[in-house]
Order: structure tokens, then sequence, then C-alpha cells
């Protein structure tokens, strides 16, 4: 119950997110880019950075992205801002 207070909660979410920014396949990973549609269902979220069998998500791990979450590319033309990346930046 300690971990649901806000002030841990948000602590536990901002380190999470922190870790998600690397993964052990990067930059492979994370740097790739996805060409064609199926492969955009995929973006940058390989079995190393996700620690997910397939078979524990009723989604077979698609639609996982980390650039959608704290975008991971440095290149401009591909790059977009992540969701969440305001949360990392600020502490």
């Amino acid at each position: 119950m300690e971990l649901a207070k806000p002030d841990k909660l948000e602590d536990l979410v901002r380190k999470a997110l922190r870790r998600g920014q690397r993964c052990s396949s990067d930059p492979i990973c994370g740097h790739r880019v996805p060409e064609g549609k199926e492969e955009f269902l995929h973006g940058a979220a390989c079995h190393f950075c996700l620690f997910l069998s397939e078979t524990s998500c009723e989604r077979t791990n698609r639609f996982l992205d980390r650039r959608m979450l704290l975008g991971v590319v440095d290149d401009p033309k591909v790059s977009t801002p992540g969701l969440l990346e305001s949360l990392v930046e600020v502490h």
C-alpha cells in the first residue's frame, strides 16, 4: 500500500520511464526506422526492452513502442516527442 501513495507512485513511474530510455539492443532497437505499415505496429519495443513474453499479452506485444512514450530516436525526420518525455526531463 505504501507504493500506491501519490508521492511514491510518481517517483516509481519516473524511474520506470528513465529506465525505459535504454535497451540492451540500442542503438539497433530504438534508432531503427520502421518501414511499411506492419513495422510501425511494433515500433521500438523489442524482446530485450520489454521483458514480456508474447504469450502474456493479448495483443502479442503488438502496438508497444518506446518511441511513442519516450521519443528515443535522434533523427528529426522520423522523431516525434514522446507522450511521457516531459515527465523524465523534469527531474
